[in-house]
């Protein structure tokens, strides 16, 4: 007679574990029942329904990608193959102050909320109702959904160019109140961005307000990430302070030549605010950054790859230089003639990266734009990236560091219970890849390229990824508690 308490439905033999919480990885065994890890260590009697012989490859909690623009393709196109190939079990949308809800569009979404999609994909208009379309998708991963700033301006306002008024911002901070207690766990600003730019700081605070007061969490797209990169830490820290809201400063990077080199600054006002109010921030293994083309970016001082523009599709893939030497005009009007439009900007030096990327506050995010025709390699190679590169090749830092800024430390910072570590009583979120194996491939000519060495991936007790293709949909939106 089988022992039910010893028989699981899983079980991976002789992995080499590596925990998400830094700790020194170990062999053992793991083993699943339902939607959760129920044992661990030398399971020697135990059965299951299916053994995996996992010696010689890693075992760890499957990544979270803390930024990123999937708020649609977990509907339109809910296998999510370029997260889930790289052992991507959570993401977090409606970063940079965009979100598909709360809102119905009449027109064509105002710049940047066309990055996730044209007028159709926005047609929610509570949180509710995006929450109940995901749940009919059944995405392949998990999704936790940010509410977007410039979302809520857009339901309010009828121009941009203008501070809120009162009024507006009552009725945005009572949208933003009613789809935090829907499920929906924070609020994102894209200050940067020229929709919400004229924003003010007493503004946005008003809605950190309620974010702090639900038990939220803010991150923002900062005003500038320039020459005027402090300033814009400083105003991050006291509007999240002001709201008592945990704050996560997106893709923090230093962008522009005469920017470069000042990552140490800003990494050490990040150490200084963290020691008086939770924070981190998020960046990507790239020194390219990828939004839309905006002409107060600009610049010959790096190179500008075009990657989609509606009134000129035929420019996609060439650099803006190029484009306006075959029309013999400025770059910035060639910029005004393509727009609107997108593109991938080389604008950070690789010095920065890695010492953002290294500093124990910083998670990884993949910032990918999934509704982009010709994407930034980030969006299929960015988890895969930081093993491979920057991990195995650079030794930046251990595998358990890694492995903590990809899980447990993302898990923790976003409230994401039971996830991001291996434990008995966790949910069975893993992903078993091969240290020694996997790569990233996709490039910025070739960026749709699926990384191997991602062995097999688990979300929810559920096998979603083996043998190079999705096999499964398990995924759930993670909702805020909302006591």
């Amino acid at each position: 007679m089988t022992d039910a308490l010893n028989s699981y439905d899983l079980l991976f033999r002789g992995a080499t574990l590596v925990d998400g919480q830094g700790g020194t990885p170990y062999v053992a065994d793991l083993a699943v029942r339902g939607d959760r890890i129920m044992a661990i260590g030398e399971l020697d009697d135990a059965t299951a329904e299916r053994e995996i012989d996992a010696r010689g490859l890693c075992l760890a909690p499957g990544f979270i990608d803390v930024h990123t623009h999937d708020d649609n393709r977990a509907i339109a196109a809910p296998e999510m193959l370029e997260k889930i190939s790289q052992g991507v079990t959570t993401v977090i949308v409606g970063n940079c102050g965009i979100s598909a809800s709360p809102i119905v569009l009449e027109a064509d979404p105002p710049d940047p909320m066309n990055l996730l999609g044209r007028r159709e994909a926005f047609r929610y208009p509570r949180f509710s109702d995006y929450a109940e379309a995901v749940e009919q998708a059944r995405p392949s991963l998990n999704l936790a959904a940010l509410i977007g700033h410039t979302t809520l301006r857009a339901g309010v306002m009828d121009a941009f160019d203008r501070p809120a008024t009162e009024a507006e911002i009552e009725v945005m901070a009572e949208r933003l109140r009613e789809a935090l207690r829907e499920g929906a766990i924070g609020l994102s600003t894209g200050l940067a961005y020229t929709n919400a730019r004229q924003a003010p700081s007493s503004e946005v605070k008003a809605l950190v307000k309620v974010v702090g007061e639900e038990g939220g969490i803010y991150t923002t797209h900062m005003r500038d990430e320039g020459a005027g990169l402090l300033d814009s830490i400083e105003e991050s820290l006291a509007t999240a302070g002001a709201g008592n809201a945990a704050l996560v400063i997106s893709h923090l990077k230093c962008m522009g030549a005469a920017n470069w080199g000042r990552s140490a600054e800003a990494l050490k006002r990040l150490e200084e605010g963290a020691s008086a109010q939770p924070c981190n921030c998020d960046c990507y293994p790239y020194a390219a950054s990828s939004t839309t083309l905006d002409t107060w970016r600009v610049t010959d001082e790096f190179e500008i790859m075009v990657t989609w523009s509606d009134p000129h599709p035929e420019m996609a893939k060439r650099t803006l230089a190029d484009i306006a030497t075959q029309w013999g005009v400025s770059l910035l009007e060639a910029a005004e003639r393509l727009r609107p439009a997108g593109a991938i900007y080389h604008s950070m030096e690789e010095a920065d990266v890695r010492r953002v990327l290294a500093h124990p506050l910083s998670m990884v995010g993949s910032d990918g734009l999934p509704s982009d025709p010709n994407p930034h390699p980030r969006l299929w190679g960015t988890f895969p990236r930081v093993l491979a590169h920057y991990c195995r090749e650079l030794e930046l830092f251990p595998l358990s560091e890694a492995i903590r800024k990809m899980t447990g430390l993302s898990a923790g910072r976003f409230q994401l219970e039971g996830r991001g570590v291996l434990r008995e009583g966790a949910y069975a979120d893993l992903v078993l890849f091969d240290f020694e194996r996997v790569e990233d491939v996709a490039t910025f000519t070739d960026p749709r390229r699926q990384s191997p060495g991602i062995e097999l991936v688990v979300v929810n007790g559920q096998v979603g990824f083996e043998q190079g293709r999705s096999v499964g949909r398990s995924g759930r939106l993670l909702r805020r508690a909302t006591g």
